[in-house]
């Protein structure tokens, strides 16, 4: 079987830019609206991947997931009524809010949805900034009162990532991507989000954006103090009973094929250029998923890739 992609979904956000157009060459739905996040594998109720081209051209990945599951995706997933993960580029221009997802434990009670989720620093402006965990020494009460007062900013560890670096992000880690990011983020099929400050910024309709303060105290791991970026074990940047990624670099002519043959795996293609057996090119910044059996992929170049799969 032939490797499969999908056209992305592109959403516009306050903090974003055009950033997928310069560095990746995508057409935006528009011209001038800042776009700070494309959809790139996503089975939702309100948000679908579409097949962009082959047998399965104009089918959704939940039609690929419910109908034909052994088939592309292999065995072993029935407890999954929906595909697993979602995969997003984020392109920040402008500070996230510094926000936070429920675990597992709270999720439910919080009408929410748990997400954990590791971020590939693809690109970043130099000395831009992550914030991700809490400062040493403070307190439940110490962050508290920061967001009565307004600082809750002091109150959050940064870091500087360069690109090719990547990090967890844990349910229950507070965290924001600074201004000055293009990230690959891998993470669990889940869209709650709970903000707990956003800059004192107006969102896109001129007002100012909802926070979720109670739901963040209850979320926020208070015992997440200072995290560096993650250090590789040998090719794998992250892994989790929700998904594993791998970088994986290619010699120009050097073939890819899942790691397990019958299962699949997704693509994202870091740097350089990949071919398929029916001809196809794909190109910096695409996303490919990689039925079961699927013929391999050639570099066309060298080439980096990030290769996520599910655990066994």
């Amino acid at each position: 079987m032939d490797p499969i992609t999908f056209t992305p979904l592109y959403m516009q956000r306050v903090w974003g830019g055009r950033e997928l157009e310069r560095v990746y060459g995508r057409q935006l739905p528009d011209e001038t609206n800042p776009y700070g996040e494309a959809w790139e594998i996503v089975d939702r109720e309100k948000e679908q991947s579409i097949v962009e081209s082959g047998p399965f051209a104009g089918k959704s990945l939940h039609e690929l997931w419910t109908h034909h599951r052994e088939e592309i995706f292999g065995s072993g997933y029935a407890q999954h009524p929906r595909f697993p993960i979602l995969i997003k580029i984020l392109d920040a221009r402008d500070d996230l809010s510094i926000q936070v997802h429920p675990p597992v434990a709270l999720a439910a009670s919080l009408n929410g949805e748990p997400k954990t989720e590791m971020w590939f620093i693809a690109d970043c402006d130099p000395g831009a900034k992550l914030y991700v965990g809490l400062k040493h020494g403070v307190t439940r009460e110490a962050f508290e009162a920061a967001i009565a007062n307004g600082t809750v900013a002091d109150c959050v560890h940064a870091v500087s990532p360069s690109p090719g670096d990547s990090i967890f992000i844990a349910s229950g880690r507070l965290h924001a991507i600074g201004a000055g990011f293009l990230i690959h983020e891998i993470q669990q099929n889940s869209d709650t989000t709970y903000r707990v400050f956003d800059w004192n910024r107006f969102g896109l309709d001129g007002k100012p954006r909802e926070l979720h303060v109670a739901e963040s105290l209850a979320s926020i791991d208070f015992n997440d103090f200072e995290p560096s970026m993650d250090q590789p074990n040998g090719d794998t940047l992250a892994a989790c009973e929700y998904f594993k990624t791998d970088r994986k670099s290619l010699q120009a002519g050097e073939s890819l094929t899942n790691p397990n043959v019958e299962k699949f795996s997704i693509i994202s293609v870091v740097d350089g250029a990949l071919k398929s057996a029916d001809g196809r090119h794909f190109a910096k910044g695409q996303f490919i998923l990689m039925p079961k059996a699927s013929s391999p992929l050639i570099a066309e170049q060298n080439s980096t890739i990030l290769q996520i799969t599910l655990p066994e």
